[in-house]
């Protein structure tokens, strides 16, 4: 299936820096149809935003974000050093900024099996190769790719993983998503690989996923398959679609996390893409999303207090603090903390480090080893969503823009949710997963808060004056009909489908 297109408002193209074939659109703009499977490499520059190519390119040998280069062994860093890093993520609203990461899954054309770790590893050069990204290398092996402010990883199971830079616009977005999409096209068609836009594997058993050689990987499974009976699902067989977004201030933060947070089953339900499991419908719409409950309850969830009034960036950092910790990266090797603390760290009582202290560096990562349905770091980042094909990818940062970004759209949420419960917003979480627009909730169903949500983000979005709410029209059309993605694909799995869940992988692929 050929990748999707967006009708995007004339003015935002590219066409003044890619060779693009044009048709009419229904929106008044251009229909993006780039050729995928003859891109070469070129020079872009998205609104403010650069993604380099350059001839030739460089191994970084770097397995981990950040190490720090002087290891202490005295206390270095305080609480109010944690406050002010948080504090540092504050930016005034000209500098705020939309970052995008998703996942997809890998499969051969043919056999529809997961490509091996030789097959990605081939994939990861080719891409390296042709439009020259620098590769990150772990041992001997390739196993990220990174280009200016972007980066492309690989999850536990062989997901192949797009972190956007920080851009301005949804445009921006978009053309990112979709030049990286070309690009991982241009080398996969060749190999005879395609990838799937879902939340959770249709298919193959745990068994049959490829081990990645990542060390932190094997580490982070060794501690997380004893903690939750779906741990090893979520790390192997599950994709997401995630958008990172800022605030001004402390106060801005805890508004944008409250709203967010209450809201993240309504994307949950919104998003629902994984029904299948094995080959058959596993009874979710959200597999991917309840996995997640039986993953580990130290560090994920709907943490409620972040609506206690004593809620600000100190709260959050005691809650991380106690979150048990995977590792430690030392000299270019990860060393297993057994669970330890953050807190055990900062006093120097980890036994595999005696009497040594955290840096900052070190603080940085462990935040990245948290998983609640709203993640604090320098910013906020949305987690409830299930992956998908392209227009999704793209609804999902418009939802929270037009909601969060917006001052008018997010007071809304605030007022809509103030009388909220804890247990009511637990029960979203737990019941979602299942049942999605047609959860019932205070005498309606979750159906009718997304009516709402999606004409605030639409608002919020049409008051940035940037034309961007047409990639609201897939979740439009959602409420519309009153299915989700995932009530789609059970639909075609048990009429056109003939209860086989093999036309997924076409239905599906980017």
């Amino acid at each position: 299936m050929a990748l999707s297109l967006l009708t995007v408002p004339s003015h935002f193209m590219l066409s003044n820096y890619l060779d693009l074939s044009r048709k009419k659109g229904t929106y008044g703009g251009l229909i993006i149809s780039l050729p995928c499977n003859s891109f070469e490499p070129w020079n872009l520059r998205m609104h403010g935003a650069r993604v380099q190519s350059k001839r030739g390119h460089r191994q970084v040998v770097a397995a981990s974000p950040t190490e720090a280069i002087v290891i202490p062994t005295k206390p270095l860093i305080t609480k109010e050093d944690l406050l002010a890093y948080f504090a540092s993520g504050c930016k005034p609203k000209r500098q705020w900024r939309i970052g995008t990461e998703h996942e997809k899954f890998g499969f051969e054309l043919g056999t529809l099996r997961p490509i091996s770790y030789g097959q990605i590893g081939e994939l990861l050069n080719g891409i390296a190769e042709r439009f020259f990204w620098d590769k990150i290398i772990e041992g001997d092996n390739v196993v990220g790719l990174r280009q200016g402010k972007q980066s492309v990883t690989l999850e536990p199971g062989g997901q192949l993983e797009l972190s956007g830079a920080p851009l301005e616009t949804l445009h921006q977005t978009y053309s990112e998503i979709y030049s990286h999409l070309c690009q991982v096209e241009a080398v996969a068609g060749k190999m005879e690989i395609g990838f799937l836009g879902i939340g959770f594997q249709p298919k193959w058993e745990d068994k049959d996923i490829p081990l990645i050689p990542k060390e932190r990987s094997g580490i982070m499974a060794k501690y997380l398959y004893k903690q939750g009976s779906l741990a090893r699902d979520v790390g192997r067989r599950a994709c997401t679609v995630q958008v990172n977004l800022d605030f001004s201030s402390e106060l801005d933060m805890i508004r944008k996390f409250r709203a967010s947070l209450a809201l993240q089953p309504i994307a949950t339900a919104l998003f629902a893409n994984s029904p299948f499991t094995k080959g058959k419908p596993n009874g979710y719409l959200s597999m991917r999303s309840h996995a997640w409950t039986d993953f580990d309850k130290n560090r994920t969830g709907m943490i409620p207090f972040v609506f206690d009034d004593s809620f600000g960036f100190e709260r959050y950092i005691d809650y991380a603090l106690d979150v048990p910790m995977f590792c430690v990266y030392r000299q270019e090797k990860y060393i297993d903390c057994g669970g330890m603390s953050f807190r055990d760290f900062m006093e120097g009582k980890l036994p595999s480090l005696p009497g040594e202290f955290p840096t900052l560096n070190d603080w940085e990562n462990h935040l990245t080893e948290i998983y609640p349905e709203v993640r604090l770091k320098k910013y906020l980042e949305m987690r409830g969503a299930d992956a998908g094909p392209l227009t999704m990818l793209c609804a999902l940062p418009a939802f929270w823009v037009g909601l969060l970004y917006d001052e008018v759209s997010l007071q809304n949420v605030l007022e809509m949710i103030a009388d909220w419960t804890p247990e009511e917003r637990q029960m979203l979480r737990d019941k979602v997963p299942k049942t999605g627009l047609n959860t019932p909730f205070q005498g309606g169903l979750v159906k009718d808060v997304a009516e709402s949500v999606i004409k605030w983000a639409k608002d919020g979005l049409e008051r940035r004056g940037l034309e961007e709410s047409v990639y609201l029209n897939g979740l439009a059309e959602v409420v519309s009909i009153g299915m989700t993605p995932a009530e789609k694909l059970l639909q075609m799995y048990h009429e056109k489908w003939a209860q086989n869940v093999d036309p997924v992988f076409e239905e599906l692929r980017y």
